[in-house]
């Protein structure tokens, strides 16, 4: 043979692909190895040039190669082909003994294809080619459990994460993907204490003995079933053994951001990129979220920077190009948001960004859609309220006040799905004195929480009880020294015709904040009123920032 194939093995185990796909066109195409090689050496050849392309993602040449590979395969004689049907382990797939005719793992070979197809997002095809492997290791079994829940057969997705637990107790994405299916702590607790085999059981301390992992499943499966209280104090106490775990800091800053935690969820992900690891991209979009919703631009600008410096191709980072040019551009921005699912069209946050800047530019039907999108991903509190306000928008009254309940019922013990069924009834004259119900039992439930004490204000105001807003945002003035406070305060005094008082109010937000847009917006009308020009006549385009002041206020919100 002209070219050693050993050689290609070589380059393969060095990481040299690039190298390696050249050697194997050459190897491949080789008038000695067409002419003498044996159908099990060619099969050999072609499926180590298969893995080079995939590793160079060229999962279309890919495909075809290992196919070929397969082709030949079936013309070796059964009786001296060497081809094991048995299930090996992935990390094989490239480490070839050329020095003896080695068996040639089929299952293995399909197993490429379908991981090639499902680079691709051809889930179908993939599901078709793993179908015919009937012993499966467990990166098969989890690429299945992907592939199903992809295509939306949830309970065969269930079955393989189950299948994969079982074969290592430590699959933590497979114990997040049943959660997010909605099994129970204990149904998967039980699945890892039984072996492959199902014949016996392994003791829970033999696997977890001191229970951290026990605690994980607990808290991924509370984060699920929206009791995020008793997320965070699961998380806390996995934290106090871990304290630097990037994971976890990452996942409770979710959980937090989800809530309305967002002082909290901001310092956890700073103590991440400054402390502890600055080079993580995971959730790093949701930071960003974050940062845009505190109108901190240089923090914002900065991570943005930052991200795009150690991969610009991740879904992460578009999304968090998208809320950095939403202040900017906000056509750029929707481009941003995407490319990013695109890019992964299982990514939740461009979905809900997504939803958001369509929902500011007036396009309730397409922000639904993206909402909708997110909500059959994995349902969360932002995606409830990003579907609500989107009903709400153009007028689908019915189908909001059925997601807000069903958001209710989902998260009981939540101030913010309360208020959501408050704001629904509060769209409506005849259901202001329900909305006024939801809006006070949010608030004994959560009595720090602030959007429901200013959208009680707001049903004041509608229904013409100026002072009774005027005290309730006072009230909790005292207490809260926020900057929202502040700048529904200012409003209401500048509707009122007190502009001094609202001078005062926007200028106590501009300290508590800098960069509040609102504020900015709303101090730029106040100064035109207090000279005597009509703000709404002045320009078209400061009408559109008043709108915008509307807008920022509930982006916050969705957010």
């Amino acid at each position: 043979m002209d070219v050693p194939k050993d050689q290609i093995a070589t380059l393969m185990e060095h990481g040299l692909y690039d190298s390696a796909e050249m050697l194997g066109c050459f190897l491949v195409s080789s008038s000695t190895a067409s002419a003498e090689a044996s159908p099990h050496l060619k099969a050999e050849t072609l499926i180590l040039l298969g893995d080079a392309l995939f590793h160079q993602r060229e999962y279309r040449r890919a495909i075809h190669t290992y196919k070929q590979a397969l082709h030949h395969c079936a013309r070796v004689p059964k009786q001296s082909s060497g081809i094991s049907r048995s299930s090996l382990s992935l990390s094989t797939r490239s480490s070839v003994n050329a020095s003896s005719v080695s068996a040639i793992n089929e299952n293995e070979v399909r197993f490429k294809i379908a991981s090639s197809h499902f680079a691709l997002s051809e889930t179908k095809a993939a599901i078709a080619e793993m179908e015919s492997v009937k012993t499966r290791s467990l990166e098969m079994n989890i690429l299945m459990a992907k592939l199903h829940r992809n295509s939306g057969y949830n309970r065969g997705a269930i079955a393989f994460y189950k299948e994969c637990l079982r074969q290592c107790p430590y699959v933590l994405e497979a114990i997040i993907g049943l959660a997010e299916l909605g099994a129970t702590a204990k149904d998967i607790i039980s699945a890892f204490t039984q072996t492959s085999s199902r014949s016996t059981k392994v003791s829970l301390d033999q696997i977890d003995p001191t229970r951290w992992l026990q605690r994980y499943v607990e808290a991924q499966c509370c984060v699920a079933s929206h009791a995020y209280k008793g997320a965070l104090e699961l998380f806390a106490e996995l934290l106090q053994r871990f304290p630097n775990n990037v994971h976890l800091l990452t996942e409770t800053a979710k959980v937090e951001a989800i809530i309305g935690k967002n002082d909290e969820a901001i310092m956890r992900f700073e103590k991440v990129v400054r402390s502890i690891d600055p080079y993580t991209l995971t959730c790093m979009d949701e930071y960003a979220m974050l940062l845009q919703m505190k109108c901190d631009y240089s923090r914002l600008n900065k991570l943005v920077h930052d991200l795009l410096s150690i991969d610009h191709t991740r879904a992460e980072v578009f999304v968090a190009l998208s809320v950095l040019w939403e202040r900017k551009d906000p056509r750029t921005a929707l481009s941003y948001a995407e490319k990013s699912i695109r890019v992964d069209e299982r990514h939740i946050p461009g979905y809900i960004v997504k939803g958001n800047f369509l929902l500011l530019a007036k396009r309730p039907e397409a922000a639904a859609i993206a909402f909708r999108a997110a909500q059959n991903l994995r349902s969360d509190l932002r995606s409830y309220q990003g579907l609500v306000h989107s009903y709400l928008a153009f007028g689908k009254t019915k189908e909001a006040l059925y997601t807000a309940r069903e958001a209710m019922n989902a998260m009981p013990q939540s101030a913010k799905a309360l208020k959501l069924v408050g704001d629904v009834h509060a769209n409506t004259s005849s259901g202001r004195e329900k909305a006024k119900k939801f809006y006070e039992s949010a608030l004994r439930l959560e009595p720090g929480y602030l959007g429901a004490a200013i959208a009680l204000a707001d049903l004041h105001l509608m229904e013409g009880r100026n002072g009774d807003a005027v005290s309730l945002l006072e009230r909790y003035l005292k207490d809260w020294a926020d900057e929202s406070l502040h700048v529904k305060l200012a409003q209401v005094f500048a509707a009122t015709n007190m502009l001094q008082d609202s001078l005062s109010h926007y200028q106590a937000a501009l300290r508590i904040n800098p960069q509040n847009e609102a504020a900015k917006k709303g101090l730029d009308r106040l100064e035109k009123q207090m000279k005597g020009i009509d703000p709404d006549a002045a320009d078209e385009n400061d009408e559109n920032d008043v709108e915008d002041v509307d807008g920022d206020t509930e982006e916050a919100e969705l957010m």
